[in-house]
């Protein structure tokens, strides 16, 4: 066989392959369009709509593991906020106290060598006047009760005793422990003497 005759006959092999592989592709092509044509049977549209269910039901899991993990973060977030807080939730309310406090130590050491009755009197008050203020910006209220109508909600009557007057029945003649609110709530009540 000469060189021609070869290269001839390997064009020939070259062409029935490339017709060959055409024509494959074709067939393939005209099963999937005749697949697409024919109408699904019922198991293959119920096999369609199970996957289908399938990854919607995949997709909702993953969403509600994620809900589920953030929103326990969340929580444990919280109670570690609030468990901060009630361990120092006073801190600001104690740091106001603290310079009566010392105050409070210069007064006594004061008391030890002082002669004078009436400056310990005037300073221990002026102590007492600061604790006070320092009380009420922090939300804390003496209840009243000098001639105030007996209210059980803010007085406790711990005796009821003949009143001097006929204008003074039913009314508080005597405080004998102050009452305090803290933001308008109850924290201790008056305990007081009623006349009637």
């Amino acid at each position: 066989m000469d060189k021609k005759e070869k290269t001839n006959q390997e064009e020939t092999e070259l062409k029935n392959q490339s017709e060959h592989a055409e024509e494959k592709v074709s067939n393939e092509n005209q099963q999937k369009e005749e697949k697409k044509d024919t109408p699904q049977t019922e198991e293959e549209k119920l096999k369609a709509e199970l996957d289908k269910a399938n990854e919607t039901i995949a997709e909702q899991k993953d969403k509600y593991l994620r809900l589920s993990a953030e929103f326990d973060n969340y929580r444990k977030r919280t109670m570690k906020e609030k468990a901060e807080l009630i361990l120092n939730g006073g801190e600001k309310s104690i740091s106001s106290i603290l310079p009566i406090v010392d105050d409070l130590e210069r007064a006594l050491k004061n008391m030890e060598k002082a002669t004078d009755v009436q400056a310990v009197k005037e300073g221990v008050e002026l102590i007492y006047n600061k604790f006070m203020t320092v009380l009420g910006q922090n939300g804390v209220k003496v209840i009243e009760t000098q001639d105030q109508p007996l209210n059980t909600d803010y007085h406790e009557a711990i005796a009821v005793i003949p009143a001097p007057e006929e204008g003074r029945k039913g009314k508080i003649l005597d405080c004998v422990q102050t009452g305090y609110t803290l933001n308008d709530k109850v924290i201790r009540h008056a305990k007081v003497v009623v006349g009637e």
